[in-house]
């Protein structure tokens, strides 16, 4: 079968990225398994690590570039999007407070899924909304994790401080009152992908009047319980296995929620 697209350079890309799949290889080798030119080979090797998609090892060797897995990592997140909404609608309804997912965007985190609280008072987040990394628990979740360059880069503006990072880190949840708005608590927990990499953050969020001054201690079982079931999803996409059926979600999350949580 012929396996070319009928556009060479991409093609010729593509047999680069296929010869390192097998491995670290000098440009000798990229010339040997690609049949390439030398130039030709060089030259591709050289663009596709400026685009990330090929990086170098110790020895100087071609190795496949993080940009892959930072796609193949998308890739997967689009299950947890699927997952998202039977998750979060199961969170409400067992909190009775409005529930959402939040990935970072560079500076900010953008609401991605969300199960508003039907009456009464609520925060209401729309899905699409764009947030500060600055304040909230869900930024101090989407921060909490990261490498400590741009976790410090993050502090510089942040309420928080790194010390209420590394107690998130300790008990793998955070909580915030009045931080991102006057009146307004809640409680997140980080969703993994398949790396282990925090992805998002699952979050719970309404009135102080309701979650209290203390809200993990009401929420953050809940809300462990319901970003363990996304990182289950991711973990199991990047096995290529399927996960459980939606319907099971409320049954699972009561089930998780029978072991008792730490306290702030």
């Amino acid at each position: 079968m012929d396996d070319t697209s009928g556009v060479g350079v991409l093609d010729k890309a593509a047999s680069v990225l296929g010869a390192l799949e097998a491995g670290p290889a000098t440009l000798a080798q990229l010339v040997s398994s690609t049949g390439l030119a030398r130039p030709t080979a060089h030259r591709l090797a050289v663009a596709l690590e400026h685009h990330r998609l090929v990086a170098r090892d110790m020895q100087g060797r071609f190795v496949l570039g993080p940009r892959l897995n930072e796609l193949a990592t998308a890739a997967g997140e689009d299950r947890l999007l699927a997952a998202a909404n039977p998750v979060l609608t199961a969170l409400r309804d067992h909190t009775g407070e409005s529930a959402q997912l939040y990935r970072r965007q560079g500076d900010h985190r953008v609401c991605v899924a969300a199960a508003e609280r039907p009456v009464g008072l609520r925060d209401s987040i729309p899905v699409g909304a764009t947030l500060t990394m600055h304040a909230g628990s869900a930024a101090q979740v989407l921060l909490a994790w990261e490498e400590p360059d741009r976790l410090h880069r993050g502090l510089r503006e942040a309420v928080f401080t790194a010390t209420i990072l590394s107690g998130v880190r300790r008990r793998g949840w955070a909580q915030s009152v009045s931080e991102r708005e006057l009146g307004v608590a809640s409680v997140s927990a980080p969703v993994r992908g398949p790396s282990g990499r925090v992805v998002a953050s699952v979050s719970v969020s309404g009135p102080v009047e309701r979650l209290t001054r203390q809200p993990g201690r009401l929420h953050s079982a809940a809300v462990v319980a319901a970003a363990n079931r996304l990182t289950e999803v991711l973990r199991r996409a990047g096995h290529g296995t399927v996960g459980p059926r939606p319907r099971s979600v409320r049954s699972w999350l009561t089930g998780q929620l029978r072991s008792p949580t730490r306290e702030a």
